[in-house]
Parts: structure tokens; sequence; C-alpha cells
């Protein structure tokens, strides 16, 4: 993201996208407007072309299916070849006796029925009175009677026995080594030569197979791809026929919009149904994208050559200020030796004039300022140092020869061994950063000076938080000016008492708080003494929180250093905070005491 930020603040790139932009924009939109509008056009049209289609398959498979039910009704009529109307005969008695419709062998009127359309495959009759079946089939097809659906079919037939039965598309199963799918058409022969009953006499029922091939014929117009579905359904959205396996033929199948596909659907009169084509858009829609994808080829082609002709152009016109930023990339190294020859008067000729005199400056700069401003701030560091460490060795050998003059006790030599810790730990000019622990032990070898001078009336605590690795970094000598403080102005003249030292870990910054129990302050002194922090010139009295915050504060920055809250007659508190130093600084040669 930095790089980036960087690139377009450049005048060459910026010059290089407002020329590219002033091209592309107008391309892509005129683009874009002429590809939307010739695919609305072609969608439009594929559509309505698609429709009509549909509408006029439903119209052919109306009239199918009405065909085959006039075919049925020859059974009352008995118009056929050679014959005349027997409308008028009791076909109970023909049926039941004399084994034949009307005047025609029931055998030879179902050979009859299956001769009248090619697409008829096998036509049965089964007699009411006891069930006999009557078969004549195609091709020397070998029925199996006991498979055939009779039970099913008359079934279909009872809620509406005197209408047309149609059984959707199934397999014929019950003609022997045959797996074709056929449209099983039923109509039941009712005798009306008596009088009409509220229930109808039904001597027997007429079945005959149409091969499912009838919808090929019209279908093939529409030239549906795999992906495309075809449904003829009753009122119940049933499918009577499918171009797909349906897993059960009674299932319905939803008519709502389906995404990536184009429905279209008419009605069937005679069924009471619909015909639904389900097209799948990206096989409708192909040589459109085909055609799409050319026009974007194209696009992508003169966005490239115009990318490519604009960014010549700025770099001829940018060849000058990039060798003046390859100058400038020399000077942010560090060499300022740096001159531009100046060829021109003209602007390039006066900026490279300017570049010289800057460089010029800047070194003028860094000699006067920069390097003095560096060599002031060590010299403060220094000063600070100088001061810390006579006023803690004047006080820590007062301690010793006091505890000298008044005990003869053995308690010296330990007292002598923790003064010569400290001072190897002080005297070390080298390090300006200790780890933890290192001023821990600094601090523990002090206070145990302390505790025998005041005869352990002064007790050192310790907290350290779970989350502070001991190893971490704290500046050096910056705990025991402040412990000192504690004991000299608020423990002593309490008597006795307690110093705690607490370390934990606040986001990205170490705090360090010193406790003590002792006499505290009242609200002015605590005023004078925060004023006093802030306040540059170095103060008469308290030096050594003095030093320690101008020590922080001049080697972590601002938003470190130290605080100090107070209650007269409970506690004060001396807030430290350090940037968290996970590492131990230059202080590799140590292990601690």
């Amino acid at each position: 993201m930095k790089i980036w930020r960087l690139r377009w603040n450049s005048v060459f790139v910026k010059f290089s996208v407002a020329f590219i932009l002033v091209g592309l924009i107008p391309l892509f939109a005129l683009s874009y407007f002429s590809v939307q509008t010739f695919t609305g056009h072609v969608e439009r049209y594929t559509n309505d072309n698609l429709r009509q289609m549909v509408l006029y398959i439903s119209y052919n498979l109306n009239s199918a299916f009405n065909n085959y039910n006039e075919i049925s009704m020859l059974m009352y009529t008995g118009r056929y070849d050679g014959m005349q109307d027997s409308f008028a005969d009791n076909q109970t008695r023909n049926v039941n006796e004399l084994e034949q419709i009307n005047t025609v062998p029931i055998d030879a009127f179902l050979k009859m029925i299956m001769y009248s359309d090619r697409y008829i495959t096998s036509a049965y009759f089964v007699r009411t009175k006891d069930n006999k079946l009557f078969y004549q089939t195609k091709e020397n097809k070998v029925v199996i009677p006991e498979k055939l659906p009779v039970e099913d079919w008359l079934g279909t037939m009872k809620d509406a026995p005197t209408d047309l039965m149609i059984y959707p598309t199934h397999e014929d199963f019950y003609i022997f080594n045959s797996q074709d799918n056929v449209i099983t058409i039923g109509r039941n022969l009712i005798d009306t030569s008596g009088t009409l009953l509220k229930e109808p006499k039904i001597v027997g029922t007429l079945f005959f197979d149409v091969d499912a091939k009838v919808a090929d014929q019209f279908l093939r117009e529409l030239n549906l791809g795999e992906q495309d579905e075809l449904y003829v359904l009753d009122n119940n959205e049933r499918t009577y026929f499918s171009n797909k396996e349906l897993t059960s033929i009674q299932t319905p199948i939803s008519t709502e919009a389906d995404k990536g596909k184009l429905i279209l659907s008419e009605e069937i009169p005679f069924l009471k149904g619909q015909l639904l084509v389900k097209f799948e858009n990206e096989e409708i829609y192909k040589q459109l994208g085909t055609t799409s994808t050319a026009v974007y080829i194209a696009i992508g082609i003169c966005s490239l050559v115009l990318i490519i002709m604009g960014t010549w152009f700025s770099r001829r016109l940018a060849a000058p200020i990039r060798g003046l930023i390859k100058q400038m990339t020399k000077v942010e190294s560090g060499n300022l030796e740096i001159q531009i020859e100046v060829k021109s008067n003209d602007e390039m000729g006066r900026l490279a004039h300017g570049f010289n005199r800057m460089v010029d400056r800047l070194k003028a700069f860094i000699n006067e300022a920069y390097v003095a401003e560096i060599k002031q701030k060590q010299t403060e560091l220094n000063a600070l140092k100088s001061q810390i460490r006579p006023h803690y060795l004047y006080n820590t050998l007062e301690v010793i020869r006091m505890n000298a003059v008044h005990s003869d006790a053995d308690e010296v030599a330990d007292m002598i061994l923790s003064l010569s810790n400290q001072l190897k730990y002080v005297i070390d000019y080298g390090e300006d950063w200790v780890t933890i622990q290192r001023e821990l032990d600094h601090l523990k070898d002090y206070f145990y000076i302390i505790q025998v001078r005041f005869e352990n009336r002064f007790e050192l605590r310790c907290d350290i938080s779970d989350r502070i690795n001991r190893d971490w970094s704290i500046l050096k000598l910056s705990l025991q000016p402040i412990v000192e403080n504690a004991i000299q102005h608020g423990l002593r003249p309490k008597g006795k008492g307690t110093v705690q030292i607490s370390i934990e870990r606040i986001e990205d910054k170490l705090a360090v708080t010193v406790y003590d129990d002792g006499i505290g302050m009242d609200t002015e002194e605590l005023d004078r003494l925060n004023a006093m922090l802030e306040d540059a010139v170095a103060p008469s009295k308290n030096v050594g929180i003095k030093n320690v915050h101008e020590r922080i504060k001049s080697v972590c920055g601002e938003g470190y250093g130290i605080s100090i809250s107070s209650r007269r007659h409970v506690s004060t508190s001396v807030l430290m905070l350090f940037p968290v130093k996970e590492g131990i600084m230059h202080d590799t040669a140590h292990t601690g005491r």
C-alpha cells in the first residue's frame, strides 16, 4: 500500500493515468452501451421466437390428444371403413355374448384401432363381466398378461368413468423383452342402448399404448439441449410426458422461476394442463456470449494499445524529471556532494538550480543544527548521570560510616559486599538499559543496607505481574532514586513502613509503580512536585526524582516519564512509564548478581 501511495504522488503516474482515462472512459462507455443494446435485442428476439415455437407445439400436442380421443370414440360411432353406425345396438349383448364391438369382433376392432395411428403400438380390451383380456400388438410383440397393470389403469378411471383416461409415460414392461416408453390411453365402453342411469353401465374398457416418441415430431424444431427440460403437465402439475428421466412420474414439477433458466409455458386445453419448457440460458444465449466475448476482446486490445501509447508518451515528457529524482535519491542516501548541471533557463533549469541550493543549505543545517543538537542531548544525559551517581554514593557511604561508628557487628561485611555490588553496577558507564532482574537485584543490595541501618523497620516488597518477562529492559538506576526518596521523605518521618514495587504491562508500555505507606503529602506539596517535574530548570531539591524523570523523557520520548499521586497520612505512589523492550539492551554480558 505504501509503494502504491508513493507512486501515485509521482507526476509521471498522474499524467499517465489522466491520459489513459481520457481515452478509456469513452471507449468503455460506448462499448458497454453497444453490447447491452445488442444483447437486449437478441434476447428479446430469441425469447419471442421460442415462445412462438412452444405455442405451436402445445397446439399440435392438443390436436394429437384430440385425435386419440376420437379414436377411442370409435367404440360408439362405428365410423370406420366398410361399417355402418351401430349406435342403437345393445353393447352388453355384443361384448358379453358375441365378443364383438358393434358388429366387429373384438380382436379385429383392436387391430383396427392399433393400425389407425402409426404411434399406437398395442391395444387391449378388458371385458367387465369376467375381466377377460383381449389384445393385439404390432411387430409380433408378446404380451405378458399377468404383468399388465390393468387394476392401476381401471383405478385411475373410477372418479371419471365417462372421460378419456391418459396414463402418463411409463415403460411397457408387460411386453416381453421391451423397454419402450409409452403413454396409455383408456376409455370405458358404456351401454347406451337402454335408459341412462346415474351410475353408467360399463361393459368393457379399451386401452391402447401410444409410443412416447409421438412428441418427438413436435419437439424436433425446439432443438433442446442436454440441460433443457420439457414437461407435459396436468392441472395438478403431474407429468404426462418429459424429455428427462423422472424419479416418480407423479411427482409435481415446479413451474416457478428458476435461476439461470428461461421458463416458458402454454396451456393444453384437452389435458386441462400445460406444456412447460425450461431452457438453459447458457445454451440458448451461447452464440450471444461468443459475440460479446469477441467485442470485449476488441475492447481489450484497443485499451492495451491506448495504455502503451499513453505510457510511452508520458515517459518521454517525464524523462528530465526522472533524472532529477535519481539525483535526489543519492542525496537521500547521504551523499550531499551532488550538484546538477544547469543546461537551460526554463522551468527545468530553475528547478535544477533550486535543487543545488537546497543541497547546500541542507549540509549547513546538518552541521550547525543537527550535530549540535545531538551533542547537546548527550551532554545533558551525561550531566544527569553525573548528578545521580555522586549523590547516591555519598548517601551510601554515610550509612555505612554511621553503622560502623555505632555498632561493631558482622553485618558490616554483608554491607560492604552489597556496597561492592552496587559500585560495580553504578560505575559501569557503558550501558543505559539493563534487565528488570538486574535493576531489582541492585535495589535489593541497596535496601539491605537500609534495613541494617534502621534495624529492619522498613520492608521492601516486589509484585511482578505474570505477564512480565524479567529479561525485558528497563532504564538503569531508575528504581533506586525513587525508593530512596520514599524512605527519606515518606517512611523516616513515620518511623517504619513498607515500600512496594509493582511492575505490570499496560498495552505497549511498562508501568513501574513505587508505593510507600508513609506520611504522604498534602495537595499543595503534590502540585508543587508535579509542576517541578514539568519545569525544564533543575530544582534545588528532589534531585533524584527530577533526574530520573528527565532521563526517561530524554531516552524514551514524550509520553513516558514519572507521575506522582499522594494522600496526606495515607500513602504516596510514583508511576514510571517505559516502552516495552522485549529483549536485553546492552546487557548480554551480565546474568545477574
